[in-house]
């Protein structure tokens, strides 16, 4: 009986041949046993045939680009095919990545579940995922589909290759559909876009970037840096316009590739049977956006567009603007239900289109944990309208130094010019030295996030409701973030992350409370927590005396001495850092300076940064990071491109060596 007020579509190529295989599977029913072979064989010799009426999906992915389209109304954009794109497609305006930097993003798109769940949080950090979890275009190839991706495979865990294996018919700079040698048979591709990735529009040298991005512009496609768009957060000077309308060249090159992909499609005879996706990885390569939970580095632009055949699984009419919240952890799943394949019951994301279509959530979350040699912990909660963070790091700030990006001559215009003083309020509060304890905007008055509405009585409800979400998130999804790296190791040994968080082997939730002491907890709590049995919670008590402004009390230093003789490497290290920010660098650079010489490269690569935000009070530690710094590049060559992902200790060995360049350049005089 057709649905009230609804036109019943008349079947398609694949409908008709799913109700001949339900049809042909009930005479098996009379005709055989249940079970038997014949049927399970005829079944499976079915099977291709079926694949043949499913859509082709299509994915084609920007590298560190946030809205800044024309399609999404920015006044600088010069995109013509993804604008026409969008007027085929439904765009959405509320779609967020997972984590505002690639590796842990791509993490949660090839699982469909949330990186902090998996141990996959943490900027290639290389921990196992179960063996079950070989990503998610592996079941679309069981079903029949042929698989490619070009071309970048950062999955961010110890089983990456598998998952390439798995995952991909060919994952290459060249794959392509085109490749498969059945030409009726579905597709599944990724085109990864690097144009607009952070290494062209700000870290490459400027020639470089003329010779290999800008070269391919018209003159009118040019952005001149004197009429580009300045965000109030961004001071005016040359340099901050000349970076940003850079940026806006490699977006409109990109546009290029776009068009390009689409029009293969289109000569191939395909597009009436493929479902494309376009979207980005994260918000922009530029400060405060790639690397920051704040609305510049989270929301992504997301169309998608339906040929015809497919146009019932469509939310609304081409060329239309919907609503709803969508998040990473959601497009695996979205894509399994519009190809008619099982989703697994493991995955946390839930699918937002085809026959599986589930209710629309209410919430996106994010995470940010360590990126390269940057420490960090934050997560937020994004509903359609307000946006909350709460960081766990509050002493450390948004633009802490960094080896890569530091390679761009914009970020060092934010060091020279930091000073509250000169900077307004906005730009401080990115180039300051230290964050809130929590954040809340209003997303929908303040899209740019410059207003902080934490303190305010009129919004103390929407910040208690978003506090409450957040830890009811953490603690649903067993977030392991709380867990030092060394010490997560430990723990998930000869398992996974994702098994030990949801066997509850580890108790998380006093680890959570004692990380919320930092920044807030009094000398007693923190006290409480350095001198605990365990050795999580000691970890984050060190860590609040780091982050407590003052004068220690005689009962804390001696607690903190003691400490630096911990059973764990990463209490001992915090402990160190808390006294010599009190001045007792005598007894405590040696604690540093031993842990340099740690077997475990995760180990280094925290005393080593914590060296490094020393500065010159360290000095005595060169000759120490000098030798730490020849066992990194002995490990991974320092000529290495950052972009190259490496298994094991090689990607921790290029964390170690950033750190301790930065170190002894900065002790040297050299930056």
């Amino acid at each position: 009986m057709p649905t009230k007020g609804k036109t019943r579509l008349p079947p398609n190529d694949y409908e008709v041949l799913l109700m001949f295989q339900m049809k042909l599977l009930s005479i098996l029913k009379i005709c055989f046993l249940p079970f038997s072979r014949f049927a399970l064989l005829l079944l499976f010799l079915l099977t291709p045939l079926l694949s043949y009426g499913k859509p082709n999906v299509l994915w084609i992915t920007a590298e560190d680009m946030s809205p800044v389209l024309g399609c999404y109304g920015h006044p600088d954009a010069i995109t013509p095919n993804i604008d026409a794109l969008a007027k085929q497609s439904v765009r959405y305006s509320h779609a967020f990545a997972s984590a505002p930097v690639c590796s842990p993003s791509r993490s949660c798109l090839i699982n469909g579940s949330y990186p902090p769940s998996l141990g996959t949080q943490q900027m290639r950090s290389g921990f196992p995922l179960p063996s079950y979890m070989k990503g998610f275009p592996a079941l679309l190839r069981k079903d029949g589909y042929y698989a490619t991706n070009n071309v970048k495979t950062d999955y961010n865990s110890g089983n990456y290759q598998d998952i390439i294996k798995s995952s991909w018919d060919e994952s290459s700079g060249t794959a392509h559909w085109r490749k498969r040698s059945d030409k009726k048979k579905p597709f599944f591709s990724v085109f990864n876009l690097m144009t607009s990735h952070q290494s062209r529009s700000m870290v490459w040298p400027y020639e470089r970037f003329q010779k290999e991005v800008q070269s391919k512009l018209s003159p009118d496609e040019i952005h001149d840096p004197k009429k580009i768009t300045l965000p109030p957060y961004y001071p005016d000077t040359p340099v901050v316009r000349k970076t940003l309308a850079r940026f806006h060249d490699c977006v409109t090159a990109m546009d290029k590739e776009v068009g390009s992909i689409l029009k293969q499609l289109e000569e191939d005879g395909l597009a009436e049977n493929t479902i494309v996706f376009f979207y980005s990885d994260h918000g922009s390569g530029m400060p405060r956006h790639k690397r920051a939970l704040l609305d510049s580095g989270m929301h992504v632009p997301l169309m998608i567009r339906f040929p015809d055949k497919w146009k019932k699984y469509a939310p609304a009419e081409d060329g239309k603007t919907i609503g709803r919240l969508v998040a990473f952890v959601d497009f695996g799943p979205t894509v399994l239900s519009l190809t008619g394949t099982a989703i697994p019951k493991y995955m946390q994301g839930k699918p937002f289109l085809g026959p599986k279509n589930t209710k629309a959530r209410k919430y996106v979350y994010g995470h940010r944990d360590r990126v390269d040699e940057v420490r960090d912990l934050a997560r937020s909660v994004r509903d359609k309208d307000f946006l909350y963070i709460r960081n766990y790091m509050p002493h450390l700030g948004y633009n802490q130094p960094t080896v890569w990006p530091d390679l761009g001559e914009i970020r060092h215009e934010f060091y020279r010019l930091t000073d509250s003083k000169k900077m307004t309020a906005t730009q401080w509060h990115f180039a300051g030295p230290t964050r809130p304890l929590e954040e809340l905007y209003d997303c929908r008055k303040d899209p740019q996030n410059l207003k902080n509405l934490a303190k305010s009585a009129e919004h103390k409800k929407i910040l208690a409701r978003l506090r409450k979400e957040h830890v009811k998130h953490v603690s649903k999804t067993h977030d392991l973030g709380y867990l030092p790296e060394y010490e997560a190791w430990q723990a998930f040994a000869g398992s996974s992350g994702w098994v030990v968080g949801k066997s509850g082997k580890i108790d998380l939730e006093p680890v959570r409370k004692a990380a919320s002491g930092v920044g807030s907890a009094s000398e007693k709590i923190l006290l409480a927590n350095l001198q605990s049995e365990n050795e999580l919670v000691r970890y984050w008590g060190a860590i609040g005396f780091g982050a407590r402004k003052g004068k220690l009390s005689e009962k804390a230093g001696l607690a903190l001495g003691k400490a630096l003789k911990d059973s764990s490497p990463s209490v001992r290290i915090e402990a160190a850092n808390a006294l010599a920010r009190q001045g007792q660098i005598a007894s405590a650079l040696p604690v540093l300076i031993k842990e340099l010489e740690h077997k475990n490269l995760i180990v280094v690569t925290h005393a080593a940064r914590t060296i490094e935000l020393l500065g010159k009070k360290a000095k005595d530690a060169v000759p120490a990071m000098q030798a730490c710094l020849k066992r990194a590049h002995k490990i991974r060559p320092p000529d290495l491109s950052p972009v190259i992902v490496l298994p094991g200790d090689e990607d921790m060995a290029m964390f170690v060596g950033f750190s301790c360049q930065a170190f002894l350049d900065n002790v040297q005089g050299k930056r």
